[in-house]
Parts: structure tokens; sequence; C-alpha cells
């Protein structure tokens, strides 16, 4: 190891556990306490022992070693050997296919609206349900810290569709109560003077320089100040170039065309573009923006349209009279489009200090209440799950994870057929359960190799989307004095390892109390999404799913280490010293595929047709029905809830069976 490994701590201890098939090998070892293990007895089953708890795992997390190695092998193969499958003999209701947001929320609509007295089993190839919401869990002394490690928050709720706003009300969320709960927790970084910075990188500007100060680039209050650019690298002409775009009295740049026209012409060229050739500023200004759009589609300017970014409040639009969009173009379609639910009238957003990992704990609470302690919102937040209660034979929803579904197909013609048959692979051996009716709450670009019979139009229609990847990294500290004496609460990084550094949302839910002051531990929360810019947005996409399932997390530990001593170390920072433990929650697919205007038919971007590729995906066939967030081409949670409750509303009207009676077998 080298001097610089060792000044950035390359050699401290921090965990770093040994998976296989995503278990520790110290859990997957560990013998079985008797009479716990499932009624197939299955020799596999690493959820009983005692101290099996995904959220306070570190590392690489998120699409974790051992999560899809199987799902490769099925899409390398096109098809899985069924010839020794294991039948467990059991018999479900329901059985839902990926444990994520809209996969729990499945279960619970079919279970609210069927009785108790029915049966489900979520099967999920993760060692933790909740899909991309994950909990990232750590303990510092007697501090406990949680952050997402994946979906964040809950956009505009004032937006959301009815099913997902009753969904929320039915697992106990009272959004009102946080917010005033957590009024002052809002202020915390304020009142301590900390905002915005910027960090100018040396490999780009010459030398490393963090600027304070700043305003937001986008959104209502944008701007930046001439002082502020000062004090920054860029050009004289740069600089001017720069406030002309906030300036209210600047031209119009697309005289003698209507509104309409104006809009069309934006929705097909890049924002890049726009800025680079109709407003024509220099080029040095690009790289305020470059970044700003990958939080919502994992692409940069060169890739957004410039009108996405008119209509999320990006500058250089002031003078151009362009019309408001109506109501039932964007905002309205599934799950909000574009950022424009976070236009004005839409609440705002709201984080939990796990993120949306709060909401599939309270979901894991309703379907199988023994699992997850307590009766509140509020006391959810330091729960900690008994996750050797999610699968127990006789409860009406079973969740059962580790276990990667390689094969669905009817027991007979698709048409009159009463059951489906699942296969899935958990810890090397493939089962086989049966369901009255399946959802599949999956990615739709796998849906195909499970489902080899769908119709030929529907699995292209299922295949067209990419999904995008992107990184949330989690990092404990022993305390953020580093960031008072700096000034700043958050940084921007451009054109650094990861985009964005910043301190966790200052929330908290219940006893999950977020830390008052500089000297009590936190955890940051970095972002990073690996684009590569003048490529077509889904060879963006491909590109960087191989870039993170290639990049191991030695990589990512050291760019972390670099990137926070570089940036904080004038603060005092000390990377060897400061950093507590690491977790690299990777998404090589990440969120659901939007219809862009720069590559897509403009009709599916701004309406609701029919021919939208994830309309066709969706279609019901025979038992089996499909609910993800592809299927509202939008990432965001009320999407992947609607979809949940159209998926379950379609096998309610197709199942013409009993509930199942009796427990199911198992």
């Amino acid at each position: 190891m080298n001097a610089n490994d060792r000044s950035l701590g390359m050699n401290r201890h921090i965990t770093r556990r040994d998976f296989i098939d995503g278990v520790s090998v110290a859990v997957a070892g560990a013998l079985l306490v008797p009479g716990r293990a499932l009624a197939f007895d299955q020799e596999f089953a690493p959820e009983q022992a005692p101290d099996y708890y995904p959220p306070a795992r570190t590392g690489m997390r998120g699409s974790h070693d051992g999560s899809y190695e199987v799902a490769h092998k099925l899409r390398d193969n096109r098809q899985w050997d069924l010839s020794g499958s294991v039948n467990t003999g059991e018999t479900y209701d329901l059985v839902v296919v990926g444990g994520g947001l809209s996969g729990l929320a499945a279960g619970h609509f079919f279970l609210k609206n069927v009785g108790r007295s029915a049966r489900v089993l979520i099967l999920d190839n993760h060692d933790d349900f909740g899909g991309h919401a994950k909990r990232n869990e750590f303990r510092y002394g007697r501090r406990l810290l949680a952050l997402n490690g994946g979906t964040l928050n809950i956009e505009s709720p004032l937006r959301y569709n009815a099913p997902a706003r009753q969904l929320l009300h039915d697992v106990g969320i009272d959004l009102d109560r946080y917010l005033s709960v957590n009024a002052k927790n809002h202020e915390l970084y304020r009142s301590l003077g900390l905002g915005l910075g910027y960090f100018f990188d040396k490999e780009t500007w010459g030398t490393d320089r963090l600027v304070t100060g700043a305003s937001a680039p986008t959104g209502p209050g944008a701007g930046f100040t001439a002082e502020f650019l000062a004090k920054t690298p860029l050009s004289h002409q740069a600089q001017q170039d720069l406030l002309k775009l906030y300036d209210s009295r600047q031209p119009d740049y697309l005289p003698g065309l209507s509104s309409a026209e104006k809009k069309a012409r934006l929705a097909r060229i890049s924002y890049a573009d726009f800025l680079l050739h109709v407003a024509k500023v220099n080029e040095q200004v690009l790289w305020f923006f470059q970044t700003v759009p990958q939080g919502l589609f994992c692409v940069g300017i060169e890739a957004t349209p410039a009108l996405f970014c008119w209509e999320m409040g990006y500058p250089g639009f002031a003078a151009m009279n362009l019309e408001a969009t109506p109501d039932g173009v964007l905002a309205d379609l599934p799950g909000g489009h574009h950022g424009r639910q976070k236009a004005e009238g839409g609440g705002g957003e709201i984080h939990f200090p796990d993120g949306n990992a709060t909401i599939a704990r309270l979901l894991v609470r309703w379907l199988i209440p023994a699992a997850v302690p307590g009766k509140s919102m509020e006391d959810v937040g330091p729960a900690r799950i008994n996750y050797a209660l999610l699968d127990r034979p006789g409860q009406p929803a079973r969740i059962r994870l580790n276990s990667t579904v390689v094969n669905v197909r009817h027991d007979g013609n698709s048409a009159s057929a009463k059951e489906v048959v699942v296969s899935y692979v958990r810890g090397g051996k493939t089962y086989q359960v049966r369901g009255r009716a399946c959802v599949m709450a999956c990615w739709n670009t796998v849906i195909p190799y499970l489902a080899p019979d769908l119709p030929a139009k529907q699995k292209e229609a299922l295949a067209f989307a990419v999904k995008a990847p992107i990184v949330y990294t989690s990092v404990a500290i022993r305390n953020w004095t580093s960031f008072q004496k700096l000034g700043v609460s958050r940084v921007s990084t451009p054109t650094m390892y990861h985009m964005r550094v910043a301190l966790a949302e200052a929330v908290s839910l219940g006893d999950l109390e977020h830390p008052q002051t500089p000297e009590e531990p936190i955890v940051l929360h970095l972002v990073r999404t690996p684009c590569s810019p003048g490529k077509p947005r889904k060879e963006q996409h491909r590109l960087g799913r191989l870039e993170l399932l290639s990049t191991p997390f030695e990589t990512f530990e050291r760019q972390i280490r670099d990137q926070l001593a570089r940036i904080l170390g004038p603060g005092g920072f000390d990377p060897a010293r400061d950093i507590v433990a690491i977790t690299v929650n990777r998404w090589p697919h990440g969120y659901a595929y939007t219809y862009n205007s720069l590559y897509d038919p403009m009709e599916w971007v701004f309406t609701s047709t029919n021919a939208r590729p994830c309309v066709v995906a969706r279609q019901p066939f025979g038992l089996i029905t499909i609910a993800n967030s592809d299927a509202a081409a939008s990432p965001h949670t009320d999407a992947a809830f609607l979809e949940a409750h159209r998926a379950v509303g379609e096998v309610l009207e197709r199942r013409a069976m009993p509930l199942l009676t009796q427990p199911a077998a198992g």
C-alpha cells in the first residue's frame, strides 16, 4: 500500500464482509434453530440466523453480489433447466415476483380486497425486502444512524393518485404530523450558517477550490451573484454569460415563434444545445448544469430536452413568454413526469431518515405484523425487523428472500389454466410453488426470460426500456465539524467521481433522531451517475451498468476517501480518522426509463397514448399480470403503487375460483 492510500485510510478497518449468494459467510454457516426452517426442509435458510440483519451490512450493497448471478445465467442461457426442481407442495392465492415497493403494495392491495383468509407469497432475489427502497443502518457509540440506500422521498404527495394516497394512510403514515415534528429540523443547517458550495477540481480547473455561499442553480430563487462568481475560476466572459441567464432582461432566444412553436423546438434540442447554440453562452457555463438533471434522468444536459429543463426551472427562458403547461400534460401522467411533480401545489418533497425504506417497513408490518415491532409510524424508525418471521407457514403473507425466480408458466393453456407454476432458485436449488395468480413486480426487461410464453409483441415492448444506473453512497463519519467550519451542508462536484456530497437530510422519526450538533456522528449522502456524455441515452445507461458491475468496492472506497479529503480537508476532515463505515448502493438497473423527446415519439412523452411501450408491455396474460414502475414509465413511488393497484385489479377481475380456505401447504 502506497503512502497516499495510507493517508486516505485505505489500511484502516471498516466492516467489509464476504458474501456468498448475498448472505454473509458467517450467517450461511450458522446452525439453524430446530423447527424454525421452512416446512419443505430447505437446507438454505439464512434468515433464521439470530444475526441476520441486512440493513446493517456495509460494503457493496444495492444490487449486491449474490442477487443477480442467477438472473444473468438465465439471460445468457435463455432458459433454466427445471428438470430437477423441488416441488414445495405450496399453493397460494397470489404469488408476487419481486419484493420492492410495487410487489409489497400488490400484496397489500390483494389482501385488503379479499381478506386475510387468503395466502400470498412474495419472492425476491435480494437479501432484504424493499427493492430500491433499501435502508442503510449504522451504529457509532450509542447513536443509531440511518439513510436511504435507494428511493429517496415522497414527491408531491398532494399530486399522488388515489390508490397511493390510500396506501400511505393504510400503513399508518401521517405526513402532516411528520412535517410538524420536523419543522425545527428543517431549519437546522440554515441556523448553523450552512449552505451550498461548489467544488472546482484541479483535473478540470487546474486547482482545487471550494467556493461557498451559492444558491441553487435551478428552481425558485435560483441564481448566482457577481460576488460569488468572482471567487470561481470561471473566465470573465463565462461569469457574465451566467449572470445574463438569470437576468429577467435577457433576450427572447427564439423570437418570432409562437409559444407552441417554441415548445416544439425546445422539445427537440438538448439543454446543452440550447445554451451553446441558441443562448450562445460560454462553454464553461455548462459545468454548473451538466449534472443537475442526472438526479432525475441519470443523463446530463446533453441528453435532456431543453423543454424539460424549462419545466424544471432552469434559467434562460424568462423572456420567451412560454405558456404554462396545462393540467393533464406531464404532471398527470402516472407518477408525474420530468420533475413537474415538484411544481407549486404538489406538497413538496418529504424525506424519511431512511427514505422510502420507511414505507417498505410499514408495508411489511401491515402484511406481517409480528415481524416489525411497534404500532405507529414513529416507532418503525428505530425498529429492528425480525427477518426470521417473514416466511412462516400459516400467515396470510409470506416474504421469501434470497430467492431468484427463473420461470413462470401456466399449468395448461393460458386462457383456461387455473394455476401458474413459479420456479425459483434459492441456495443453489430450484424450487416450485403454485399460485392461483401471479403478479410480476420485477423489472420489465427480465419478464420475457421468466415468462417465455408471452406474445412476441408484448415481449418486444417489455424489452424496450433500459433502466438507468445510479449509485447512492452512504458514509458514516465521527462528526461534521468540518462542514461547520467550511459553512456548507451540501457540495456540488460536477466533474468528480461522485457529483454531490451532502449531510443527511435533517429529519427524525421517533427515537431515530437526527444529530443536532456538529460534534455528533452523521451519515453523508454521495451520488454518482455513470454517464457517457455524447452517446445516445440508452447506450449511456448500458455502459453505466457495465461500469457499476465491474467496479470493485476498493475503487469506490479510494475515490470516496480522496474526494472527501480534498473537499473537507481545509475544514479539518481526515478520512483515515473520521470515516466510520462506507456503504455503496449500486443500482445497475436503477430508475425506470422515462420517455424523452430527443429519442422517443412526442406523443409518448406528452400523452397517455396506448401506443406507448409501457402500456403494451403491462397487458395481462392469462393469470399473469404486471406491476412495477416500468409499467408507468416513471421512477416515482406513487407510480409503482398505482401499477400494483391496477395489476391486482386485473387479478381480481380474472379470478373465478374461490380463495383457499385452509393455510397454504408449507
